[in-house]
């Protein structure tokens, strides 16, 4: 049952489906996986690295919802629900309890990364079917990418 008419052709909708579901999911995680490092943060950096994963938590919960609207917009459920997320989210991870705040660094440096390098694959992939999305898509990674910068830049000089 389609409830709401799609503006792109029978034909878009799959791949434009599962790069805006596919972006969803990582968004969800990165949210979920800097707010369970905010809370556990520990070390000389605790403070600068605290703040600095709220913007993360506010960027991606802000651009999942742009994206799942963008979803629906073109007759497609979003599916945001826990198990989805849990089932299909593939991004490095924190472990349990408390966590260095380099390691903290060095974890957002590699989720950030691999969410990047599937929002490109994304961006290719959308680009003929529907340049809209491909250009939502393009924001997503701006960002992500600014803020992947932002951690990388908390541990130079590079130790060991």
């Amino acid at each position: 049952m389609t409830v709401v008419k799609s503006t792109i052709p029978e034909s878009a909708r799959r791949p434009v489906g599962d790069a805006l579901q596919g972006t969803l999911v990582d968004l969800l995680g990165l949210s979920l996986i800097a707010k369970q490092v905010h809370w556990n943060v520990v070390g000389p950096r605790f403070r600068s690295i605290h703040l600095q994963l709220d913007e993360v938590v506010s960027a991606t919960r802000s651009f999942a919802d742009t994206v799942a609207e963008r979803s629906a917009a073109l007759g497609i459920p979003a599916d945001g629900r826990p198990e989805t997320i849990a089932s299909a989210f593939t991004l490095p991870g924190p472990k349990d309890g408390w966590v260095r705040d380099s390691d903290v660094v060095q974890l957002m440096v590699e989720a950030l990364e691999a969410a990047i390098g599937r929002l490109r694959e994304r961006i290719a992939a959308t680009e003929e079917p529907d340049p809209v999305t491909q250009d939502l898509l393009i924001a997503v990674t701006a960002e992500l990418e600014k803020q992947r910068w932002m951690f990388d830049a908390e541990n130079w000089p590079k130790e060991g």
